[in-house]
């Protein structure tokens, strides 16, 4: 006998010892296999046999006192034993054929026709189904723990986009159990029903959708950039269902918009200074000038013209020299400070103007102090940049302002909220644009010159902002 051969553990469950060696003497001479038997008499120490050690097949006689075959193979699938077992019966009986198919018998044979070739044939098969149905498990195994783990939501949903199945991704992305998702729309979380409407178009007509970007809404209104790539299937059953995947690119469109911002000043920067150099020399000629014609003219008339153009000459240097202060990296003495209270600092500084407008300024403070290294005269005018143009943002009598502070592992989050007007994108991707302003009076400098020192400090900014919905600051101080 080839030593490299197979070994089949075999238990047989015949109340019949008759029977079990007619079954056994065909078990030993088949040639395919080296195998080993063991024949047990007792439903209830089969069920122990089976759920304690390991065999390849089990065969059983149906028929085993007051119990059968059908619940043998029941008892062990509650005990998770997945030994195949192959049923034998004194005759043919298609309804107990039918039932065992359906118990998860591996074969049904009837004694009567039993013999070595058929025994080896049902073995044969049986032992195939198992390396089939092993193979299965593992790629079901593989593909679940691929749905399971990945960062991306991976999600089945009908036609309608009602949520079959979605993977654990989505309570890190979008703050909602798995549980809770389970029939609600994927298109729920979407933030604006143009995006909706552009989605079910584009997958209807073409059949699916690559790498749609689409903002979509946290359970706490975080607004979440993200790709969304779906397609229609058909199901066994000739049903139309949507496979997707949703990928998270909020940090990546963060970064991105933050590199485009630095270029931005940048850029501005060089601008203002070359701009700066080009006409202080011309108008400190015009200075030199008016002050010579100022000395050497006695009509008082002339001289009044000439004092409006010094007026004037010193007016314009003064705001070339702020301009320069606004695009300038700051020079920052840091040095651990309360954030609490500064921001107790800022609200006292701007208490008065909230009062007579009937404005309520809201802060939580938290319950540890948080510290944190910054220059506090600077980044105290930063603050107040951003807490008055919040209260110039907010109507009389109902304007609210809040302001958080929530402590991180390795950072200080600050966010500044109002009720007020909003921005539309536009206005918002100018925001910090020297001389951008929407204010009829205003110069556009104050947040400029607040992106500077926040910048100075290594502070990161987001800004979220709706129309008619409010404006929220969160800047985010690390270490």
């Amino acid at each position: 006998m080839p030593t490299n051969q197979q070994l089949l553990r075999i238990l047989v469950v015949e109340d019949d010892e008759d029977d079990f060696l007619l079954i056994n003497d065909y078990i030993k001479h088949l040639r395919a296999w080296k195998c080993e038997v063991k024949w047990i008499s007792r439903y209830e120490e089969a069920i122990t046999e089976l759920t304690t050690h390991s065999y390849t097949i089990c065969f059983s006689d149906y028929r085993l006192g007051a119990k059968n075959g059908i619940d043998l193979i029941k008892d062990i699938q509650d005990r998770n034993c997945n030994t195949p077992v192959i049923l034998l019966t004194g005759k043919g009986n298609y309804e107990i054929d039918i039932e065992a198919t359906k118990a998860g018998a591996f074969d049904y044979l009837i004694k009567a026709d039993l013999d070595e070739d058929k025994l080896e044939r049902t073995i044969r098969y049986t032992l195939e189904r198992i390396s089939n149905l092993q193979k299965i498990k593992d790629s079901e195994r593989k593909y679940r723990n691929i749905f399971e783990k990945s960062k991306d939501i991976v999600f089945i949903a009908d036609i309608d986009t009602s949520l079959r199945t979605v993977n654990y991704a989505v309570t890190d992305i979008l703050e909602v159990p798995v549980e809770a998702c389970v029939g609600r729309k994927i298109t729920d979380f979407f933030n604006a029903q143009t995006q909706v409407d552009v989605f079910m178009q584009t997958l209807l007509e073409d059949g699916e959708v690559e790498n749609y970007e689409v903002e979509l809404v946290t359970a706490d209104k975080t607004v979440k950039t993200c790709l969304v790539t779906a397609s229609i299937e058909v199901d066994s059953e000739n049903l139309n269902y949507i496979q997707g995947i949703i990928h998270d690119i909020t940090s990546l469109k963060k970064a991105e918009l933050a590199s485009l911002q630095a270029e931005k000043l940048a850029a501005t920067s060089r601008f203002i200074r070359t701009m700066a150099h080009e006409v202080r020399n011309p108008l400190n000629n015009i200075n030199l000038s008016v002050e010579n014609l100022v000395q050497q003219i006695s009509n008082e008339d002339d001289r009044l013209y000439l004092e409006i153009i010094q007026r004037n000459a010193k007016r314009i240097n003064d705001l070339i020299t702020e301009l320069l202060q606004s695009s300038r990296p700051a020079d920052m003495a840091l040095q651990p400070i309360s954030l609490l209270e500064m921001i107790n600092d800022v609200i006292s500084a701007v208490q008065d103007r909230a009062t007579l407008r009937k404005i309520t300024i809201r802060f939580n403070p938290p319950k540890e102090d948080c510290m944190i290294r910054a220059d506090k005269p600077k980044l105290e005018m930063a603050l107040l940049n951003i807490v008055i143009n919040a209260i110039e943002a907010v109507a009389d009598e109902t304007g609210v302002i809040d302001i958080n502070i929530h402590p991180k592992a390795n950072a200080t989050v600050l966010t500044i909220s109002d009720n007020g007007c909003g921005m539309n994108p536009e206005t918002k991707a100018r925001l910090f644009e020297p001389y951008f302003t929407s204010k009829r009076n205003g110069l556009g400098l104050g947040l400029a010159s607040t992106l500077t020192i926040l910048n100075a400090h290594n502070a990161g900014i987001e800004v979220n902002s709706q129309l008619g919905a409010g404006t929220t600051f969160e800047l985010t101080f690390k270490g």
